[in-house]
Parts: C-alpha cells; sequence; structure tokens
C-alpha cells in the first residue's frame, strides 16, 4: 500500500475500478479522519457519525464500481458532499419520526406557524426570493459571482475555492465580501424582499 501513496486520488480511483482494492485502502486512509472529523462535528454522536461515515464510504465504494464517479478532481469534496447529504437525509429522518402530542402542552402546537409545513403561498415567496436572487448573482462581477456560487451553491471551502481559481484565499474572502456588499446594496436600492422558509 506504501507505493499506492504516490497516486493521486483519481488515478486511485481508477486503480480501484479496474479491480485494485488496496488502492481503495489508500483513498480511505488519506481521507478517513478528515472525513470522520467533519461529521462528527454536525451530528455531535459517535454511534451516528460511525453509521453516516460506513454509508459514506460504502456509497463511495457502488459509485465507483458502478462507474458513475465523474472525475473532477475533486474526490476529497465528492465524499464529504456524500456524507452532507447522509447528515441531511439523517436529520430528516428524525424529524419525520418525532411525533407530537397537542395535549402534552398549554401552547396549541397545531395552529403555530412556525412548526408547520410551508404553505403554498410560503412556497411561492421563498421560489420568488430564489429567483431574485439568482438574478440578482447574475448582475455581480464575474469573479464576485464565482465565488458565491462555489460558496454557497457548491458548499466549498475557501481554500478549495482558491485552488478552484488560482488566487489565494484572503483575494477569495475579498471578492465574497464585495459579492455580499454589491448584493445587499441591489436589494436595499430595488426594495426587494428576500424571505425563504
Amino acid at each position: 500500500m506504501d507505493k499506492l501513496c504516490k497516486f493521486t486520488d483519481e488515478e486511485l480511483v481508477k486503480k480501484y475500478s479496474a479491480g485494485d482494492n488496496s488502492a481503495f485502502d489508500t483513498l480511505l486512509s488519506r481521507y478517513q479522519q478528515k472525513l470522520y472529523s467533519y461529521i462528527l462535528f454536525q451530528v455531535h454522536d459517535r454511534d451516528v457519525a460511525d453509521d453516516i461515515f460506513q454509508e459514506t464510504f460504502v456509497k463511495a465504494i457502488v459509485t465507483i464500481r458502478q462507474g458513475r464517479y465523474v472525475e473532477s478532481g475533486r474526490f476529497s469534496a465528492w465524499l464529504t458532499r456524500i456524507a452532507h447529504n447522509m447528515i441531511i437525509d439523517k436529520f430528516r429522518q428524525e424529524r419525520s419520526n418525532n411525533v407530537v402530542s397537542n395535549d402534552a402542552g398549554d401552547l396549541d402546537l397545531f395552529n403555530n406557524a412556525s412548526l408547520s409545513d410551508i404553505t403554498i403561498e410560503m412556497k411561492m415567496i421563498t421560489e420568488q426570493s430564489l429567483c431574485d436572487v439568482k438574478r440578482l448573482l447574475a448582475e455581480l462581477p464575474e469573479n464576485q459571482r464565482e465565488v458565491i456560487v462555489m460558496r454557497f451553491y457548491r458548499n466549498l471551502s475557501f481554500k478549495e475555492i482558491a485552488e478552484a481559481t488560482g488566487v489565494s484565499i484572503n483575494t477569495a474572502l475579498g471578492r465574497m465580501r464585495y459579492g455580499i456588499l454589491n448584493l445587499r446594496r441591489m436589494v436595499n436600492e430595488r426594495d426587494i424582499v428576500l424571505e425563504v422558509y
């Protein structure tokens, strides 16, 4: 396995896809600590983190074995995205499994808008707000728009953004700051109300 350490992630994925199981062992040892720490930080429960960690690598194995992995030079970000989606699924599942009785307290839970599912009106307002944001984003300078999209839509770290765009982390942070300031200015100038439920 030591000789495999010199290979890039993409080369290891290709080797594993071709049947070299030790290549995946190298990938696992390369990212297991970082990925596990990320999951544990999000869920705050070691048992849940263990389950999600294992499910993440199982999904990665299945995807690679089925030939559905798309090489993007970002294996670590891809793994993190799988884990992130699994964490969201876990929280959704827990939320849907919670059953609440209205008889348990003085507060009327069933007539509390903040505890209910979103209405069609709320959904329409959210969709309009997201359209407004998309339209405003299109008006930003390209370098500011690029950083905001990478950060908020692709969930990349500033280090990853800096690498992808070929600038320093400070430059990426600056572009983000100016992009957000420009968005706020446009929202204020046009009296746009943004609400997302």
